[in-house]
């Protein structure tokens, strides 16, 4: 793959996702996005009424709901009173009031305004990944390629909601922390206030922007450790990563702390100024400290189903076992109100593709920074004095372990195993399963691959067996990817396929199913 900014592939890659958000925008049936009457009655209010609204106990009816989504969402059942998004942050809605305005409450104008935000946050996941790993195309452009060509990511960018603004709030935050963390003596004070708008930015957008106030507090404290190593210059204690340097590099010793109280008075002053007034309001109308309306949203929301509930219906093993099964299902795509899923043979090339990431990554974790196959080795010639990935990849980690905290705190009061909730950490995901798939793909670990999927393959055929109907369908999408991987396993001495090639089929077989998505799945099963 190509390495430079123009590259054409970013350029290709951000054409598709284009392409599949306008399918998704137009193709999908109104209303059959998440939350999506909710979000939008929060606009028009706006619009004209002028003033923010305020989430009441008539915004929510279970029945109704239900009702609603049951039937289609038919024209003759009104949605006034579906509102129990009234508490949200206000920025999105604010943003989009024009733009309602200008194509007189458009509901496709507004899911392609999303489309463009989601735009944003594919360039940017570009950008953080390159900005680590600037020798390695395939995974900068895997990142950017699994951002974009999620089905179920498209489709939530493509629908009236705020999850779009936040992760592009967010995207830009990693983006200005990542940069801080890799080049920590690029800091400046004009830095700080803009990371400070930022997240002040963030704070009154979405909740789920929340994670970026540990972030930013892990990573001025990371730059504030490196600050003896500007200009990504490295002793060889260093490279060698000696216990010398790692115990200077994680404890508490060689901080420079009154930079670091500065740094953090300022960015944390900044964004606390600008989300200050919103929870003034909020606690002056929903009272008991409620900054954030919480409080009062979980009192308005009865009849939603709780985790409580479910247990004592189920038991331990079914809830943790359809927590796993529908949280991966509806990441990858569950359509319309969780009402429609992809084929079973679909979940299960997703999930070789996802055990093989997650193997490759423990197979190269310690060392993510060289290349995967010599053809590609030529970091020296990019970047000689580049800094090492091991901040940023900590930030990166610590992004992914908040939002899934943050997922499983939310399922301990409602049962709500929607991935969709894990999206604000799509791009530090997507950047581990593109190292993961680039590491599995290695033709060191090719023999490993070919074992891989021949154990996969024996157990399609056991448990159809044991059901007493071998899927052929199923056994074709582990066999055909067996027999390619051995015959690239056995000639690799005289024809060696580069890993990146093998990426690229990958994510071009994403790009295809999400293009395809909003036909096969959308269409057939939530048109009126």
């Amino acid at each position: 793959m190509a390495s430079g900014r123009r590259s054409p592939f970013f350029f290709l890659i951000l054409a598709v996702y284009l392409l599949a958000g306008v399918l998704f925008a137009t193709l999908t049936p109104a209303w059959q996005a998440p939350d999506e009457p909710a979000h939008y009655n929060y606009i028009g209010y706006l619009a004209h009424q002028g003033n923010f609204p305020v989430l009441v106990s008539r915004c929510y009816n279970q029945t109704y709901l239900e009702q609603l989504k049951s039937e289609r969402f038919p024209p003759e059942l009104p949605l006034d009173n579906v509102c129990y998004e009234f508490h949200q942050p206000l920025l999105y809605y604010l943003l989009a009031v024009p733009l309602f305005n200008l194509s007189d409450g458009s509901l496709l104008a507004l899911r392609l305004g999303s489309v463009v935000l989601g735009a944003g946050v594919v360039t940017l996941a570009w950008g953080i990944a390159r900005m680590i790993f600037p020798h390695r195309p395939a995974v900068y452009f895997g990142t950017a390629a699994f951002v974009a060509f999620t089905p179920m990511h498209v489709a939530i960018l493509a629908s009236v909601n705020n999850d779009a603004l936040a992760e592009l709030i967010l995207a830009a935050l990693l983006f200005l922390l990542t940069r801080r963390v890799m080049h920590p003596g690029s800091a400046t004070s004009r830095g700080d206030i803009a990371l400070g708008v930022l997240l002040g930015l963030g704070l009154i957008t979405k909740t789920t922007v929340y994670i970026a106030v540990p972030l930013t507090a892990v990573a001025l404290w990371l730059a504030a450790k490196g600050t003896e190593r500007r200009g990504g210059e490295e002793t060889e204690e260093q490279r060698s990563g000696g216990t010398e340097e790692q115990g200077r590099g994680w404890g508490f010793k060689g901080v420079d702390w009154p930079t670091l109280a500065r740094q953090a008075s300022i960015v944390f002053g900044v964004a606390l100024a600008m989300a200050l007034p919103w929870y003034a309001r909020n606690v002056t109308l929903y009272g008991n400290l409620d900054i954030l309306g919480l409080g009062r949203h979980d009192a308005v929301v009865v009849g939603q189903l709780r985790t409580a509930d479910l247990l004592a219906q189920v038991g331990w093993q079914t809830y943790l076992q359809n927590l796993l099964t529908t949280t991966f299902h509806s990441f990858w795509g569950q359509f319309g109100w969780m009402a429609v899923p992809m084929s079973e043979r679909v979940y299960l090339a997703l999930t070789l593709l996802t055990v093989t990431a997650f193997v490759g990554f423990l197979l190269g974790i310690r060392r993510l920074d060289e290349s995967d196959d010599s053809l590609q080795n030529h970091a020296s010639r990019i970047t000689p004095h580049a800094s090492r990935p091991t901040p940023a990849l900590v930030l990166m980690a610590l992004t992914v372990a908040l939002m899934l905290l943050g997922y499983l705190w939310y399922n301990l009061e409602f049962a709500q195993f929607q991935g969709r909730y894990l999206f604000p950490a799509m791009i530090p995901l997507g950047l581990f399963f593109s190292l993961g798939l680039s590491k599995a793909f290695s033709l060191r670990w090719a023999w490993l691959l070919v074992g891989g999927l021949a154990l996969a393959l024996g157990w399609v055929i056991v448990a159809g067996l044991r059901r007493g109907d071998v899927d052929m369908w199923a056994v074709l999408v582990v066999g055909l990817p067996l027999a390619l991987a051995a015959a690239r396993a056995a000639l690799a001495s005289r024809w060696p396929v580069p890993a990146s090639w093998l990426l690229l089929a990958v994510y071009t077989g994403l790009a295809l199913l999400t293009l395809i998505s909003p036909f096969w799945y959308v269409i057939p099963y939530l048109s009126p």
